[in-house]
């Protein structure tokens, strides 16, 4: 079967940047907001004996949030399919000056909350009406009794749109005029966005390619890093401000709430893969070998091991879909259907052509109940990988269609948690499938970028964006400082056994300039963990484990991380033993590497 390689946006809101009907469902919204905030002003939990103004507020609060979902995620999606897509970003402005009428309903509803006593508190969550959301409404009550009076939330929130919001924003419009030449072995010159020229940089299989397209690549982001270092010590320091006005010190405190973590948690989880860093340097160092240097250099960490005569496998999009299905199904029928259906109504949107913003990710649709993935596919074994990953998230949103939208709200951490899961899936798949040693060297190297990323990259990112917020906390950061603090994260992370590094890696990565969540980096390594845990378990488990994995989505929203883990998986985050049976899985698939390896760099 043949699937589309570009996304279905019309049954979502047809014309695209001008269609009449996501016009009428902005001005709906604006009415909707208007109604909302009336409902919450009016409110008085005193005078609601049967809690059904509550109840009303609740529902009414829903449909704002699905109708705010729907919009954002339809308009981010056409200013990532077309970063010359301007029509897209005034709509997404449009849309955003909505937000600041919304967030002061949200804080006077918040801080009414927080003004019921305890003893009052415990007995309205205690209804059969209430009890399923008690968890969501408890965290808005406590963020409540931390909130300043309404008119200066009021302000800081109008203010961000001018702020926190317009920086992030800027800082894709940044990105999208970089522009890298590249020569063709043909001998033609063609212009590379900057998603082609990463892609084609980290994946080529000659390393002559990486190395003049990792040159080209430092270069075009250096020569705007005075932009993105504006950018980034406004956009922190706009945040940084707002945690003042609010007595809070800790920069930690936001992004480990949001994902429902302890910091004994965090602590341990970079302790234990701290603990264990010398075997990935091992396998770096040898990959490195065999690529006939001493030492690994930055852009080959996700090249391609092509030994002998091997012919590096490749899957056209048709064939990755197929793959990816026929897998999902020997774990999870409903994943598998899920799965299916995703590219039977084009939700995916992977053609390779420039104009299209770097990266991938996948976007929900809440009033259609649907999601839509956002990336570029090249054929690769990766791109099979980061497929199935963003298909994991999707799925992840799908099981929890029927429930409460306070209770879909799951944070990051767990956000990837059901996308890492569908990722090892399809690794395993793909390394029981191999024919050759030398072909199973390079899936186990596929299989293992995927762990580098985690330990290694995003614990740079970690270190850097913690010293950062140090620094910028003392005051502007130069662009010469942050690219130092750049630099040194990675030697730390890396324990300086790499022959290269990427100083403009800060300017380059999307994820620092995120207007939403702050430290938007070890929620993923967290959700890696996670997930291997998980496929331990399942693994134990068998086939009968489908239905305890989607029981275990379905409560991500509704209770803290630790609680989660211990509800169904009987484990204590805070103890080591959990991370360190996660690693043991990675440490295992490199000590097969190196001996797999061993007689080619004899």
């Amino acid at each position: 079967m043949s699937y589309s390689l570009i996304w279905d946006l019309d049954s979502i809101f047809p014309g695209g940047s001008d269609s009449p009907e996501l016009k009428q469902r902005l001005e709906k919204l604006a009415e909707q907001i208007e109604n909302h905030h009336d409902k919450v002003n009016a409110w008085s939990p005193s005078e609601d004996s049967d809690n059904q103004g509550l109840l009303e507020i609740i529902q009414l609060a829903e449909a704002v949030s699905e109708g705010y979902g729907q919009c954002a995620s339809y308009i981010t999606a056409l200013s990532s399919a077309n970063v010359n897509d301007t029509k897209a970003k005034i709509l997404y402005g449009e849309l955003a000056s909505l937000s600041p009428k919304f967030q002061l309903s949200q804080t006077i509803f918040s801080k009414k909350l927080t003004a019921i006593s305890d003893d009052e508190w415990a007995t309205l969550i205690s209804t059969d009406a209430l009890a399923p959301l008690a968890f969501r409404l408890s965290e808005i009550r406590r963020d409540g009794s931390e909130l300043l009076s309404e008119a200066e939330e009021n302000i800081i929130n109008t203010l961000s749109l001018d702020g926190l919001n317009a920086w992030s924003e800027h800082y894709d419009t940044i990105v999208a005029s970089i522009i890298i030449p590249f020569t063709d072995k043909d001998g033609k010159t063609v212009e590379l966005s900057a998603g082609q020229a990463f892609n084609k940089m980290m994946g080529d299989p000659d390393a002559a390619v990486r190395k003049e397209l990792f040159e080209k690549w430092e270069a075009a982001w250096a020569e705007k890093a005075p932009l993105f270092s504006d950018t980034l010590n406004h956009l922190d320091g706009f945040r940084l401000s707002t945690y003042k006005l609010h007595g809070v010190t800790d920069y930690l405190k936001q992004p480990l709430e949001y994902n429902r973590l302890q910091k004994e948690t965090l602590d341990v989880m970079w302790e234990t893969i701290q603990k264990n860093k010398q075997p990935i340097i091992d396998f770096l160092t040898r990959k490195a070998q065999l690529f006939g240097k001493e030492k690994m250099e930055w852009q080959d960490q996700d090249a391609p091991i092509i030994l002998g005569d091997l012919q590096e496998k490749t899957y056209t999009f048709d064939q990755a879909a197929e793959f990816i299905v026929e897998n999902f199904e020997k774990f999870s029928p409903k994943m598998a259907t899920f799965a299916q259906k995703a590219f039977d109504n084009s939700w995916i949107e992977a053609e390779d052509r420039p104009g299209k913003r770097p990266g991938g990710y996948c976007t929900s649709l809440p009033e259609s109940q649907e999601s839509r993935i956002f990336m570029t596919y090249s054929n690769s074994v990766n791109e099979v990988a980061t497929l199935a990953h963003e298909l994991g998230h999707a799925f992840h949103s799908e099981v929890m269609w029927d429930l409460p939208e306070l209770n879909r709200d799951y944070a990051m951490n767990v956000a990837e948690t059901a996308s890492t899961f569908a990722e090892l899936i399809v690794a395993d798949a793909t390394l029981k499938e191999a024919q050759t040693k030398e072909e199973k060297i390079n899936l186990l190297d596929t299989k293992m970028q995927n762990a580098i990323a985690m330990f290694m990259n995003i614990h740079a990112r970690f270190i850097f964006e913690n010293n950062f917020y140090q620094a910028r906390q003392k005051g502007l950061v130069s662009e010469e400082e942050i690219t130092e603090l750049m630099v040194a994260a990675q030697k730390e992370s890396y324990q300086d056994s790499l022959a290269s590094y990427h100083p403009h890696f800060w300017a380059a990565k999307l994820h620092f300039f995120i207007d939403d969540v702050p430290f938007y980096n070890f929620p993923y390594t967290f959700g890696y963990l996670f997930s291997m845990g998980i496929y331990a378990y399942a693994d134990q488990q068998g086939s009968g484990f489908e239905d305890q994995y989607i029981a275990l989505l379905r409560d991500t929203a509704s209770m803290t991380t630790e609680e989660l883990a211990k509800k169904h998986l009987n484990i204590d985050l805070t103890k080591p033993d959990f991370w360190q049976a996660g690693i043991d899985r990675v440490l295992g698939d490199i000590t097969e590497f190196l001996a797999l390896t061993e007689e080619y760099v004899k």
